[in-house]
């Protein structure tokens, strides 16, 4: 018996180790035999009588793998991952650039009073905005594999995302019973966001659990592969392993979202339980076509090109969860900066910044224009009471937009069409960032001593 170790390139998560594993166990001639997710290796005993090494090798690339000699797995790894980095960055800038999720909110929402249909149509017309929220989400489940071969993988990535989608219309459901229910108590208030900070926190933890799965897929970092997340459901592992993008599904009724929160005021306005649930149900629906289609276009590429659409997703997932992280900043504050440090900063930009405020009578005035996908910069001066009017035009307003928070100054305002107002007094110079209610649209106001 020969002893050996031998590095599998395309392993992208735990399944991968197993399916090697059980491939290796039914071979003849093969004992001993470990196979390691986190190590991108197997170790195992093989009698050369009765199976050689490269026969070995074409098993395990026979399941979609390739064997790696010891001397080029570093060469291949680095320059595997300077090119996904290069592609992830090229991917991200371009969305942060040109603002493409933030023109992907609904420029209206939906109102109290409407019938059923209706409120299934705002669904399919607002769901474009949730491949831009969920989209990633969505995606890192679906792309959960279990069974073997291209068949079996595009079967079990259908049913991931079937079982997501599910979720989610159980879940707005309930969530509208609940609120209907609500409604018809008195003295219930309308609204329903949370606090920006709690919704910030969210999308940072989903944003960076998006990150490191999409990392571990890639194997950029193989030691991150030690970081997963084992939920301790009850019963027979492998069943309750399945549902799990069912109870991810769950979990996005609870998601910040400019539609979804507009359907929740719909449902508590109802003031009944039924009417709230069915009016959710409607809505939900609608959102699920394009979503489930988001997800099969990749189950049905799985078939024939399984490495390259868990590659392509990987990468989706990643720059989805980076923008969730940036979002997740934005909303919980750390992107904003205050004191000397940045006081430096914050002057140079005066110089040149063409929305500087004009003094008068010891308050600060700074007039701006709102657009649909974007928020201006300001310059003002510490210490002074600043009154900002801004003009929002026919048809700037939408779902995204339409609530802007400064945190660091306390202010949250709901724009409306025509001349906006907003009063605060900063009191330290620096950088400060400020956001939509979502955190996917963002503005600075650069503060001077």
């Amino acid at each position: 018996m020969k002893h050996t170790v031998v590095y599998i390139d395309g392993m992208t998560c735990i399944n991968c180790q197993t399916r090697i594993w059980k491939a290796l166990r039914s071979t003849p001639g093969i004992t001993d035999i470990t196979v390691s997710y986190e190590q991108s290796q197997a170790e195992f005993s093989y009698d050369p009588q009765q199976i050689t090494l490269e026969e070995i090798g074409r098993l395990i690339e026979d399941l979609g793998y390739q064997v790696i000699p010891t001397e080029k797995l570093r060469r291949k790894r680095f320059l595997q991952a300077v090119g996904e980095f290069f592609v992830i960055a090229l991917l991200l800038l371009v969305l942060q650039h040109w603002g493409i999720l933030n023109r992907l909110a609904p420029d209206s929402l939906a109102e109290t009073g409407m019938g059923y249909g209706m409120l299934f149509v705002i669904g399919l017309i607002t769901s474009v905005h949730c491949i831009a929220m969920c989209g990633g989400i969505n995606l890192s489940q679906t792309l959960r594999k279990g069974e073997s071969g291209a068949e079996g993988i595009s079967k079990t990535m259908f049913w991931n995302t079937f079982a997501y989608n599910v979720g989610r219309v159980v879940s707005y459901t309930v969530i509208g019973g609940v609120l209907g229910a609500l409604g018809g108590l008195a003295g219930i208030e309308d609204s329903l966001q949370t606090s920006s900070a709690f919704q910030g926190y969210l999308k940072l933890l989903v944003g960076i659990i998006m990150v490191v799965m999409g990392a571990n897929m890639l194997g950029i970092f193989p030691g991150l592969r030690k970081l997963r997340i084992r939920i301790p459901f009850p019963g027979e592992k492998s069943s309750w392993k399945k549902r799990i993008p069912f109870f991810v599904g769950l979990c996005n009724g609870f998601m910040p979202c400019g539609p979804l929160q507009s359907m929740e005021i719909v449902a508590l306005a109802s003031g009944s339980c039924a009417t709230g649930a069915f009016s959710m149900f409607y809505f939900s629906l609608g959102t699920v076509p394009l979503m489930l289609g988001f997800g099969s276009l990749f189950s049905a590429l799985g078939k024939k090109f399984t490495r390259q659409i868990l590659k392509t997703g990987a990468i989706l997932v990643v720059v989805m969860g980076l923008s969730m992280m940036s979002q997740g900043s934005a909303l919980s504050g750390f992107g904003s900066r205050s004191g000397e440090k940045t006081a430096a900063k914050a002057d140079h930009m005066q110089n040149d910044d063409q929305t500087s405020a004009v003094e008068k009578d010891g308050v600060q005035y700074v007039s701006s224009t709102l657009r649909s996908g974007q928020y201006p910069d300001i310059t003002v001066k510490a210490g002074e009471p600043v009154k900002w009017e801004i003009q929002a035009p026919e048809g700037s307003i939408n779902g995204c937009n339409y609530k802007m928070i400064l945190r660091d100054f306390g202010v949250e305002y709901t724009f409306e069409n025509g001349k906006n107002t907003l009063e605060f007094t900063p009191e330290k110079a620096g950088t400060y960032t400020y956001t939509c209610w979502m955190g996917m649209i963002t503005g600075t106001i650069y503060v001077t001593e």
